[in-house]
């Protein structure tokens, strides 16, 4: 979550550029300052209960709060709903593919179900259902880096393959044929979001023009 936040406070600007084509402008905004506060809550978790035992889901629900409460936009509902399902199946002390499965499959579901976008509609369903199908062949012995990797890439490759599309859901559908040759920004920020569990990512463009850098499994 801290790098997340950190790879958003890095490419804000850029986030910004493309939701100002295809949207209201705000993502990069409305992103940056759910994780600025969402690093505050973690840090003021972490003085209330410095010794309690750890789970993989207590930061995650953290955020998930933060998104749900105080994000404005379409992007604070759609991913507290995707962390809250993500901190949900995180029971354990780590988040093992198991868990990384069945969140981010029910993030997808409770996305699906509040903003009824398919696969093509040129949403941040776009990037999230090609990481679930990475997950979902992932084998059980694999570990949560080398999961999150597999990810990530799906992810990118779904969040590029919207600059084909013309928007059928979301804010991006007023623009039209307007909106073509521009990637979807949440789409974008769900590739940041599983990039950020392998390292800070600083530029977007290598990861929206083309294939991303690969990281060691």
């Amino acid at each position: 979550m801290r790098r997340f936040a950190a790879s958003v406070r890095a490419t804000e600007a850029q986030l910004t550029a493309l939701d100002q084509r295809v949207g209201d402008g705000d993502f990069g905004t409305n992103l940056r300052s759910g994780l600025d506060a969402s690093v505050r809550a973690l840090d003021q978790a972490g003085t209330v209960s410095p010794t309690a035992t750890v789970r993989a889901g207590g930061p995650l629900r953290t955020v998930a709060t933060v998104f749900l409460d105080g994000v404005g936009g379409t992007s604070g509902p759609l991913f507290g709903l995707l962390l809250t399902e993500l901190a949900l199946a995180a029971v354990g002390p780590v988040l093992d593919v198991a868990a990384l499965r069945a969140g981010l499959t029910g993030g997808l579901a409770a996305v699906q179900r509040v903003g009824e976008a398919r696969p093509g509609d040129k949403t941040l369903v776009d990037a999230l259902y090609p990481a679930c199908e990475a997950l979902r062949v992932c084998p059980e012995q694999t570990g949560s880096r080398v999961a999150l990797a597999h990810a990530s890439r799906a992810a990118w490759e779904g969040a590029r393959s919207t600059a084909r599309l013309r928007a059928r859901r979301g804010r991006a559908s007023y623009v039209g044929e307007r909106g073509r040759g521009v990637p979807d920004p949440g789409a974008v920020g769900v590739g940041l979001l599983l990039s950020s569990a392998g390292g800070v990512v600083t530029e977007l463009p290598p990861f929206v023009t083309g294939p991303p850098p690969r990281r060691p499994d």
